[in-house]
Protein backbone atom coordinates (compact mmCIF):
# COMPACT_ATOMS: atom_id res chain seq x y z
CA UNK A 1 0.00 0.00 0.00
CA UNK A 2 1.54 3.60 -1.20
CA UNK A 3 2.02 5.78 1.95
CA UNK A 4 1.01 9.38 2.01
CA UNK A 5 2.37 12.04 0.85
CA UNK A 6 2.13 13.96 3.99
CA UNK A 7 0.76 13.07 7.60
CA UNK A 8 0.25 15.93 10.00
CA UNK A 9 -0.09 14.37 13.49
CA UNK A 10 -1.12 16.81 16.84
CA UNK A 11 1.29 20.17 15.56
CA UNK A 12 1.84 22.89 18.12
CA UNK A 13 2.94 26.16 17.51
CA UNK A 14 3.23 29.04 19.52
CA UNK A 15 4.98 32.67 19.44
CA UNK A 16 5.10 33.85 22.61
CA UNK A 17 1.67 34.39 24.21
CA UNK A 18 -0.05 33.46 20.64
CA UNK A 19 -0.80 29.73 20.17
CA UNK A 20 -0.53 29.83 16.34
CA UNK A 21 -1.42 26.26 15.61
CA UNK A 22 -3.00 23.70 18.23
CA UNK A 23 -2.46 20.38 17.94
CA UNK A 24 -3.61 20.01 14.52
CA UNK A 25 -3.35 16.64 12.14
CA UNK A 26 -4.29 16.00 9.23
CA UNK A 27 -3.28 13.66 5.86
CA UNK A 28 -2.82 14.08 2.19
CA UNK A 29 -2.75 11.14 0.18
CA UNK A 30 -0.25 10.73 -3.09
CA UNK A 31 -1.44 12.45 -6.56
CA UNK A 32 -3.99 15.15 -5.28
CA UNK A 33 -4.68 19.19 -4.94
CA UNK A 34 -5.06 19.32 -1.56
CA UNK A 35 -6.06 22.90 -0.12
CA UNK A 36 -5.42 24.13 3.76
CA UNK A 37 -8.09 26.55 3.90
CA UNK A 38 -8.76 29.20 6.50
CA UNK A 39 -9.41 33.21 7.26
CA UNK A 40 -6.15 35.01 7.44
CA UNK A 41 -4.53 34.69 10.91
CA UNK A 42 -6.20 31.24 10.62
CA UNK A 43 -2.57 29.21 10.95
CA UNK A 44 -1.75 28.17 7.81
CA UNK A 45 1.08 29.86 6.88
CA UNK A 46 2.76 28.28 9.97
CA UNK A 47 1.39 25.08 9.42
CA UNK A 48 2.93 25.25 5.64
CA UNK A 49 6.41 26.44 7.13
CA UNK A 50 6.39 23.57 9.66
CA UNK A 51 6.25 20.94 6.55
CA UNK A 52 8.78 23.01 5.13
CA UNK A 53 11.68 23.08 7.97
CA UNK A 54 11.50 26.44 8.01
CA UNK A 55 10.24 26.21 11.61
CA UNK A 56 10.19 23.80 14.35
CA UNK A 57 6.44 22.50 15.91
CA UNK A 58 6.58 22.80 19.62
CA UNK A 59 4.89 19.06 19.75
CA UNK A 60 3.29 17.18 17.22
CA UNK A 61 5.12 15.01 13.95
CA UNK A 62 5.41 15.23 10.41
CA UNK A 63 5.73 12.29 8.34
CA UNK A 64 6.42 13.14 4.48
CA UNK A 65 6.58 11.28 1.35
CA UNK A 66 8.75 7.66 2.67
CA UNK A 67 8.81 8.10 6.10
CA UNK A 68 10.90 11.00 6.20
CA UNK A 69 11.09 13.98 8.12
CA UNK A 70 10.76 18.02 7.05
CA UNK A 71 14.37 18.46 6.50
CA UNK A 72 15.29 15.29 5.13
CA UNK A 73 12.45 15.76 2.31
CA UNK A 74 13.37 19.21 1.88
CA UNK A 75 15.10 18.17 -1.80
CA UNK A 76 12.08 16.69 -2.80
CA UNK A 77 9.63 19.42 -1.83
CA UNK A 78 9.18 22.95 -4.08
CA UNK A 79 7.92 25.41 -2.31
CA UNK A 80 6.31 29.38 -3.01
CA UNK A 81 6.52 31.40 -0.02
CA UNK A 82 3.31 33.94 0.93
CA UNK A 83 6.04 36.47 1.20
CA UNK A 84 7.54 37.78 -2.07
CA UNK A 85 11.10 37.85 -3.02
CA UNK A 86 13.02 37.60 -6.18
CA UNK A 87 16.16 39.36 -6.77
CA UNK A 88 14.94 42.40 -8.29
CA UNK A 89 18.36 43.73 -10.39
CA UNK A 90 18.60 40.29 -11.79
CA UNK A 91 17.24 38.86 -15.13
CA UNK A 92 14.50 37.11 -15.61
CA UNK A 93 16.54 33.70 -17.14
CA UNK A 94 19.29 34.16 -14.87
CA UNK A 95 16.78 34.08 -11.32
CA UNK A 96 15.41 30.80 -12.41
CA UNK A 97 18.85 29.61 -13.52
CA UNK A 98 20.16 30.27 -10.45
CA UNK A 99 17.19 28.34 -7.93
CA UNK A 100 16.89 25.74 -10.05
CA UNK A 101 21.19 25.15 -9.39
CA UNK A 102 20.00 25.70 -5.57
CA UNK A 103 17.92 22.46 -6.14
CA UNK A 104 20.54 20.58 -7.68
CA UNK A 105 20.65 20.91 -11.06
CA UNK A 106 23.77 21.27 -13.22
CA UNK A 107 23.85 24.89 -14.90
CA UNK A 108 22.71 23.13 -18.44
CA UNK A 109 19.63 21.65 -17.21
CA UNK A 110 18.49 24.70 -14.88
CA UNK A 111 18.53 26.69 -18.20
CA UNK A 112 17.04 24.03 -20.27
CA UNK A 113 14.09 23.58 -17.63
CA UNK A 114 13.71 27.42 -17.46
CA UNK A 115 13.60 28.79 -20.56
CA UNK A 116 11.01 25.56 -21.15
CA UNK A 117 8.91 27.10 -18.06
CA UNK A 118 9.11 30.81 -18.98
CA UNK A 119 7.47 29.59 -22.61
CA UNK A 120 4.94 27.78 -21.49
CA UNK A 121 3.92 30.26 -18.30
CA UNK A 122 3.97 33.28 -21.31
CA UNK A 123 7.15 35.04 -20.42
CA UNK A 124 9.52 33.90 -23.18
CA UNK A 125 9.63 37.21 -23.96
CA UNK A 126 10.75 38.75 -20.42
CA UNK A 127 13.60 36.16 -19.91
CA UNK A 128 16.15 39.63 -20.68
CA UNK A 129 14.63 41.50 -18.45
CA UNK A 130 15.11 42.02 -14.94
CA UNK A 131 12.39 40.87 -12.60
CA UNK A 132 11.70 44.34 -11.15
CA UNK A 133 10.20 45.37 -14.67
CA UNK A 134 7.91 42.58 -14.49
CA UNK A 135 4.48 42.96 -13.17
CA UNK A 136 3.27 42.02 -9.74
CA UNK A 137 1.51 38.87 -11.73
CA UNK A 138 4.15 37.98 -13.57
CA UNK A 139 6.60 37.91 -10.41
CA UNK A 140 4.47 35.68 -9.13
CA UNK A 141 4.46 33.22 -11.95
CA UNK A 142 8.62 33.30 -12.33
CA UNK A 143 8.52 32.34 -8.27
CA UNK A 144 5.90 29.56 -9.30
CA UNK A 145 8.58 28.36 -11.95
CA UNK A 146 11.36 28.40 -9.42
CA UNK A 147 9.35 25.95 -6.54
CA UNK A 148 8.37 23.76 -9.93
CA UNK A 149 11.96 23.44 -11.89
CA UNK A 150 13.48 20.80 -10.21
CA UNK A 151 10.44 18.55 -10.41
CA UNK A 152 9.37 17.76 -6.98
CA UNK A 153 7.33 15.27 -5.56
CA UNK A 154 5.07 17.71 -3.49
CA UNK A 155 4.44 21.10 -4.59
CA UNK A 156 3.48 23.64 -1.48
CA UNK A 157 2.19 26.32 -2.72
CA UNK A 158 1.08 29.30 0.37
CA UNK A 159 -1.82 31.84 -1.42
CA UNK A 160 -0.63 31.00 -4.77
CA UNK A 161 -3.44 33.30 -6.67
CA UNK A 162 -2.29 36.79 -4.79
CA UNK A 163 -1.90 39.13 -7.42
CA UNK A 164 -2.60 37.37 -10.45
CA UNK A 165 -5.39 38.67 -12.37
CA UNK A 166 -8.26 36.19 -13.66
CA UNK A 167 -6.31 34.98 -16.77
CA UNK A 168 -3.32 34.34 -14.72
CA UNK A 169 -4.63 32.45 -12.02
CA UNK A 170 -6.48 30.11 -14.93
CA UNK A 171 -3.17 29.56 -16.21
CA UNK A 172 -1.89 28.76 -12.56
CA UNK A 173 -5.22 26.41 -12.26
CA UNK A 174 -4.11 24.65 -15.19
CA UNK A 175 -0.44 23.97 -14.55
CA UNK A 176 -1.82 22.64 -10.72
CA UNK A 177 -4.08 20.54 -12.90
CA UNK A 178 -1.12 19.17 -15.09
CA UNK A 179 1.13 18.43 -11.71
CA UNK A 180 -1.59 16.55 -10.49
CA UNK A 181 -2.03 14.34 -13.58
CA UNK A 182 1.48 13.85 -13.67
CA UNK A 183 0.73 11.35 -10.42
CA UNK A 184 2.43 14.32 -8.37
CA UNK A 185 0.89 16.36 -5.45
CA UNK A 186 -0.25 19.40 -4.48
CA UNK A 187 -0.54 21.44 -1.30
CA UNK A 188 -1.60 25.18 -1.20
CA UNK A 189 -2.94 27.47 1.06
CA UNK A 190 -5.79 30.35 0.57
CA UNK A 191 -8.56 32.26 1.92
CA UNK A 192 -10.31 32.66 -1.26
CA UNK A 193 -12.74 29.92 -1.45
CA UNK A 194 -13.89 30.48 -5.15
CA UNK A 195 -10.40 29.72 -6.44
CA UNK A 196 -9.56 26.80 -4.32
CA UNK A 197 -12.77 25.13 -5.33
CA UNK A 198 -11.83 25.05 -8.80
CA UNK A 199 -8.83 22.89 -8.15
CA UNK A 200 -8.69 20.98 -4.85
CA UNK A 201 -9.67 17.52 -4.71
CA UNK A 202 -9.74 17.12 -0.49
CA UNK A 203 -9.35 19.87 2.32
CA UNK A 204 -8.26 20.82 5.58
CA UNK A 205 -10.36 24.38 7.06
CA UNK A 206 -8.47 25.80 10.28
CA UNK A 207 -9.60 28.54 12.45
CA UNK A 208 -7.90 30.24 14.83
CA UNK A 209 -5.00 27.62 14.83
CA UNK A 210 -7.69 24.60 14.95
CA UNK A 211 -8.39 22.39 12.63
CA UNK A 212 -12.63 22.50 11.92
CA UNK A 213 -13.06 19.55 9.39
CA UNK A 214 -11.40 17.32 6.75
CA UNK A 215 -11.91 15.30 3.35
CA UNK A 216 -12.47 15.00 0.60
CA UNK A 217 -14.81 17.78 -1.14
CA UNK A 218 -17.06 15.85 -3.31
CA UNK A 219 -18.00 13.51 0.09
CA UNK A 220 -18.48 16.87 2.44
CA UNK A 221 -20.25 18.56 -0.05
CA UNK A 222 -23.03 15.81 -0.30
CA UNK A 223 -22.95 15.26 3.86
CA UNK A 224 -23.74 19.14 3.75
CA UNK A 225 -26.12 18.51 1.08
CA UNK A 226 -28.10 16.33 3.46
CA UNK A 227 -28.56 19.26 5.72
CA UNK A 228 -31.82 18.92 3.48
CA UNK A 229 -32.56 22.28 1.05
CA UNK A 230 -34.00 21.59 -2.21
CA UNK A 231 -34.61 24.62 -5.12
CA UNK A 232 -38.15 24.33 -6.89
CA UNK A 233 -39.34 25.99 -9.79
CA UNK A 234 -43.54 25.10 -10.62
CA UNK A 235 -44.90 24.86 -14.01
CA UNK A 236 -47.99 26.08 -15.08
CA UNK A 237 -50.01 23.88 -12.60
CA UNK A 238 -49.57 24.92 -9.30
CA UNK A 239 -52.72 22.49 -8.04
CA UNK A 240 -52.30 22.39 -3.84
CA UNK A 241 -49.09 23.47 -3.74
CA UNK A 242 -49.28 26.02 -1.60
CA UNK A 243 -50.45 23.40 1.18
CA UNK A 244 -47.84 21.12 0.54
CA UNK A 245 -45.00 23.65 1.56
CA UNK A 246 -47.09 24.92 4.73
CA UNK A 247 -47.20 21.07 5.95
CA UNK A 248 -44.56 21.45 8.73
CA UNK A 249 -44.48 17.15 8.48
CA UNK A 250 -42.58 17.51 4.93
CA UNK A 251 -41.20 21.30 5.19
CA UNK A 252 -38.74 22.80 7.73
CA UNK A 253 -38.33 26.26 5.86
CA UNK A 254 -38.71 28.39 3.16
CA UNK A 255 -36.43 31.00 1.35
CA UNK A 256 -36.35 33.24 -1.69
CA UNK A 257 -33.86 31.60 -4.60
CA UNK A 258 -30.58 33.05 -4.43
CA UNK A 259 -29.73 35.63 -7.27
CA UNK A 260 -29.47 34.40 -10.47
CA UNK A 261 -30.77 30.90 -9.80
CA UNK A 262 -33.57 29.67 -12.00
CA UNK A 263 -36.05 28.50 -8.79
CA UNK A 264 -39.09 29.70 -7.28
CA UNK A 265 -38.35 28.91 -3.60
CA UNK A 266 -35.78 27.09 -2.14
CA UNK A 267 -36.90 25.38 1.07
CA UNK A 268 -35.62 22.85 3.92
CA UNK A 269 -36.78 19.43 4.83
CA UNK A 270 -38.01 18.69 7.89
CA UNK A 271 -35.47 16.18 9.83
CA UNK A 272 -37.59 13.27 8.98
CA UNK A 273 -38.58 14.34 5.49
CA UNK A 274 -37.21 13.14 2.33
CA UNK A 275 -36.84 14.82 -0.90
CA UNK A 276 -39.10 11.74 -2.10
CA UNK A 277 -41.76 12.64 0.43
CA UNK A 278 -41.61 15.67 -0.74
CA UNK A 279 -41.95 15.31 -4.41
CA UNK A 280 -44.53 12.60 -4.28
CA UNK A 281 -46.69 14.96 -2.19
CA UNK A 282 -46.26 17.61 -4.89
CA UNK A 283 -47.37 15.50 -7.68
CA UNK A 284 -49.80 13.81 -6.19
CA UNK A 285 -51.07 17.82 -5.11
CA UNK A 286 -51.56 18.14 -8.95
CA UNK A 287 -48.24 20.34 -8.96
CA UNK A 288 -46.48 20.56 -12.25
CA UNK A 289 -42.66 21.30 -11.82
CA UNK A 290 -39.41 22.62 -13.87
CA UNK A 291 -37.18 22.22 -11.31
CA UNK A 292 -37.01 19.83 -8.27
CA UNK A 293 -33.56 19.67 -7.08
CA UNK A 294 -31.14 18.95 -4.38
CA UNK A 295 -28.67 21.72 -3.79
CA UNK A 296 -25.59 21.13 -3.36
CA UNK A 297 -23.40 23.90 -0.63
CA UNK A 298 -20.63 25.45 -2.37
CA UNK A 299 -16.91 24.86 -0.50
CA UNK A 300 -17.64 29.02 0.53
CA UNK A 301 -21.11 27.90 2.01
CA UNK A 302 -19.27 24.81 3.51
CA UNK A 303 -16.99 27.61 5.40
CA UNK A 304 -18.76 29.63 6.60
CA UNK A 305 -21.40 27.63 8.10
CA UNK A 306 -18.48 25.59 9.49
CA UNK A 307 -15.81 28.43 10.42
CA UNK A 308 -18.54 31.34 11.53
CA UNK A 309 -18.04 34.80 10.97
CA UNK A 310 -16.65 35.57 14.39
CA UNK A 311 -13.41 33.71 13.29
CA UNK A 312 -12.56 36.32 10.75
CA UNK A 313 -10.16 37.59 13.10
CA UNK A 314 -7.57 35.69 14.80
CA UNK A 315 -7.56 35.27 18.16
CA UNK A 316 -4.57 35.86 21.04
CA UNK A 317 -4.42 32.86 23.43
CA UNK A 318 -2.90 33.75 26.59
CA UNK A 319 -0.17 30.79 27.73
CA UNK A 320 -1.04 29.87 31.47
CA UNK A 321 1.59 30.92 33.97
Amino acid sequence: MTSPALVVDGIVKKFGNHLAVDHISFEVPRGVVYGILGPNGAGKSTTLRMINDIIAPDAGKITILDGLTPGDAAGRIGYLPEERGLYPKMKVSEVVEFMGELRGLSRAESRKRGGQWLERLGLGQWTKNKTQDLSKGMQQKVQFICALIHDPDIVILDEPWSGLDPINAEVLRETVDQIRDAGRTVIFSTHQMEQAEKVVDAVCIIARGKKILDGNLRDLKRSMGGAGWLALAFGEERGTGAAVLDDKVLVAETRAPGSGRDADVEIRLAPAATAEQLLGALLGAGVTLRRFEVLVPSLHQIFVEKVGPEAAVAERHEEAS
